[in-house]
């Protein structure tokens, strides 16, 4: 894995000028200088800089330093979300997908996924391998044939040696694409801090319970204790140059939830993007996703309902590699949900509460806005606690264990004083 210093890009770099942000749904100004928001939730204090920079952001894009800064503030902490910009032409991109029988489904998914794109299949050892290569004959992909099942990760690695172009989309076979997808998520790569985007993913047919990976309607920033904890491979836009040696071939399952993870703690942004046509896949029954091979689910990563296991739940390693780093080192801009003392009062009483942070906003992580552009003109104080607490490590710990009920419970039921908050703003 290649983190951002190795391509001489600051991990708290702003964004980039002409950068669009919007406010979360959830966000709420409680005075000209004090937001709250964000997941976990957080009081935000802005000097009187940081006031200007968010009228520069509400009025339009990015265009000073302190902006920027801001931006990735907001952006970071969920308080806003960056809107993926237009992208002329079509991306260079390889749309990569796994596949072990299941002809049918490939073709279906190559037939939507059109010509737009080059896209590569690996048959990762079928049965009947010349259904799979007849069905990417027919459709214009190049197929590469795997003669023993690895399973998911072995088989994305296997394309990701053989190609050479900036981006690569993970597509599950059993995905429907809708035209141009991937342009619609590589505006966000504008931002040179991004090394990932998802889309939305619903069920094929209404009516038939949702689909485990649809992870709702909101934009995100991807990362753990946060509203959207992960995003699955089973469609994904990632820059092909920082991937390394890709996924751990030694895990079988949540080899995914494994690689965004370790983008992340490598000081990368995963974003979320629901916005536009949804990618849909059909409904299936828990009986049928039972037996493990690519496109099949049984440990995908998935919310409460619909998810037959959780991540990394046949795999121990997973939250044994992850649990330390996310208790001990939270990645940029991610701290632990703020505690009833810190959320219900203003955020100087947060600073007096918490004596690891200073005067100028940064909060003992390196977090701080202040922290990140010097002696610039720009400062706030966060009301977030800048390292876990005993309980907060435990609920890290219960996530990555298997609950992944973060993605699912109300923000009020999680997050101490959010409720005090929105009774005493009026919000």
């Amino acid at each position: 894995m290649v983190g951002p210093g190795e391509l001489g890009i600051r991990p708290d770099a702003g964004l980039p000028p002409g950068t669009a942000v919007d406010l979360d749904a959830d966000t709420r100004q409680l005075a000209g200088d004090v937001l709250f928001g964000g997941s976990p939730a957080r009081v935000l204090r802005l000097s009187a800089a940081g006031v200007r920079a968010l009228a520069e952001l509400r009025a339009g894009a990015v265009s000073s330093a302190a902006g920027a800064v801001l931006a990735r503030r907001l952006t970071d902490t969920g308080l806003a979300h960056p809107r993926s910009g237009h992208v002329a032409g079509v991306p260079d991109v390889t749309v990569v997908v796994p596949v072990r029988d299941r002809a049918g489904e490939l073709d279906r998914c190559l037939a939507a996924a059109g010509t737009r794109y080059r896209v590569l299949v690996v048959d990762d050892g079928s049965a009947d391998p010349a259904a799979v290569a007849a069905v990417c004959a027919a459709r214009g992909a190049r197929v590469a044939h795997r003669r023993v099942s690895g399973g998911p990760g072995p088989a994305r690695n296997t394309a990701l040696r053989m190609i050479g172009t900036e981006f690569v989309a993970f597509l599950d076979s059993d995905c429907i694409p809708p035209p141009g997808w991937a342009s619609a998520l590589a505006g966000h790569f504008a931002d040179p801090l991004v090394a990932a985007v998802a889309p939305r993913i619903v069920a094929a047919a209404p009516g038939t319970g949702g689909s485990p990976l649809d992870l709702g309607d909101r934009p995100a920033r991807v990362a753990p204790m946060t509203r959207v904890a992960y995003v699955p491979t089973a469609a994904l836009l990632l820059r092909r140059a920082i991937l390394g040696d890709g996924f751990d071939e030694a895990l079988r399952y949540g080899e995914d939830v494994d690689l965004v993870w370790r983008l992340i703690e490598a000081g990368w942004r995963v974003r979320y993007e629901p916005a536009g046509h949804p990618l849909s896949m059909p409904y299936r029954p828990r009986s049928s996703r039972s037996a493990p091979g690519v496109g099949n689910r049984p440990c995908r990563a998935g919310r409460a309902r619909g998810a037959d296991v959780a991540p990394g739940a046949a795999a121990p390693p997973l939250p044994l590699r992850h649990l330390g780093r996310a208790a001990g080192s939270p990645a940029p801009g991610i701290s632990c949900p703020a505690g009833p003392a810190a959320v219900a009062g203003d955020a100087t009483a947060a600073m007096e509460a918490d004596p690891r942070a200073t005067a100028n906003g940064s909060n003992g992580s390196g977090a701080g806005v202040a922290g990140a552009i010097g002696a610039g003109p720009l400062s706030f104080s966060d009301a977030a606690p800048a390292g876990p607490s005993s309980s907060c490590r435990n609920l890290i710990a219960f996530s990555l264990l298997g609950a992944s009920f973060i993605n699912v419970m109300p923000h009020a039921t999680w997050l101490p004083g959010t409720a005090m908050v929105r009774a005493l703003s009026g919000v």
